[in-house]
């Protein structure tokens, strides 16, 4: 298996060992389409490895039955990887306009608040925190109460946040930041999603 090699190697007295282990924050952000994707195929790479995993879809319907999710649960159930618990925190926030604002922005919370307990007792190796960027970009959750709980977490936790529009101290504190920018998307010519491709 080919390994990466770093451009620069940081005086911070650790072994090359204790750097390639350390704990990452990653965000998949941008207009672009795939920033989910991408992140469900990092819990793949999770799942092999043997670890547990946590999604949380802070945006999506509860309602919706995405393909990922089937997958990974039939995966997390199979015995053969890691574990996946599978957490909807919402009503189709971004997509479906709701007069209940008010009870999103408290799930939001609520899921946030998960996020934070399962983080101080370690329970998963990987966070998914799927669409996240959206509760901070709206307001609904403390940029800086993530941030300062994400370089806070206990252990080697990797945590991965999706969404458009990831506050600038989010980008700041991840180490690994993709902007996703979109080049041509089917419905640009008037196309609606399909199944297989965006569910």
């Amino acid at each position: 298996m080919p390994q990466g090699k770093p451009s620069v190697v940081p005086d911070d007295g650790l072994t090359t060992r204790q750097r390639r282990n350390r704990p990452l924050v990653v965000v998949h952000t941008g207009v672009g389409k795939g920033k989910s994707t991408a992140a469900f195929g990092l819990a793949l790479r999770a799942w092999n490895q043997g670890w547990p995993i946590g999604v949380f879809q802070f945006v999506k319907s509860a309602k919706w039955k995405v393909g990922e999710e089937n997958a990974l649960r039939v995966l997390g159930a199979s015995g053969e990887g890691g574990s996946v618990a599978w957490h909807k925190m919402g009503e189709g926030w971004s997509w479906v306009q709701r007069d209940a604002q008010l009870d999103n922005e408290e799930k939001a919370r609520e899921g946030w608040e998960q996020v934070k307990r399962d983080l101080a007792a370690e329970t998963y190796k990987l966070y998914v925190l799927d669409e996240f960027a959206y509760p901070m970009h709206w307001g609904w959750v403390d940029t800086d109460e993530v941030v300062s709980v994400l370089r806070e977490r206990p252990g080697t936790q990797h945590v991965v946040i999706t969404g458009r529009n990831a506050p600038g101290a989010l980008v700041e504190c991840a180490d690994l930041v993709t902007d996703m920018s979109k080049v041509k998307h089917p419905m640009d010519a008037g196309q609606k999603g399909q199944r297989g491709i965006e569910w």
